[in-house]
């Protein structure tokens, strides 16, 4: 069956120290950080397709859009959701949102690309 628009999927996590801008270096707050907001949105696209690909097809990160608009302390929990917006030929493009117990924290969309895996993975070593 072919991705279509409308699958959608999220994850949850607890801010530790680990997510934080400090320990994944990108900035010197304790709060959770940037990069890792972009991998819980990366995350819930990929749980999005899961069961939708087929036996040899995964998906790519190619684009990502994102605004982050508000911090999260350690100890909150986010929820990452992605939706399947629009496909358009092998591109799947996502709209993401991650929200904590307070609103929305980030807002954006996340394009995948599906792959064979072989073919990429040989494309990958030259």
């Amino acid at each position: 069956m072919p991705v279509r628009p409308g699958l959608c999927a999220e994850v949850e996590l607890e801010v530790a120290d680990a997510d934080t801008a400090i320990a994944i270096r990108s900035g010197d707050v304790p709060v959770l950080a940037t990069p890792r907001v972009v991998a819980l949105c990366e995350e819930a696209a990929v749980k999005a397709l899961v069961g939708e690909l087929g036996p040899q097809e995964t998906s790519v990160g190619m684009q990502v859009q994102l605004d982050h608009l508000a911090p999260t302390a350690v100890g909150h929990r986010v929820v990452a959701e992605a939706t399947v917006e629009k496909v358009n030929g092998r591109r799947v493009v996502f709209t993401v949102s991650v929200n904590d117990e307070r609103g929305l924290v980030a807002v954006g969309r996340v394009t995948r690309v599906i792959v064979d895996v072989e073919r990429f993975l040989e494309k990958a070593r030259g």
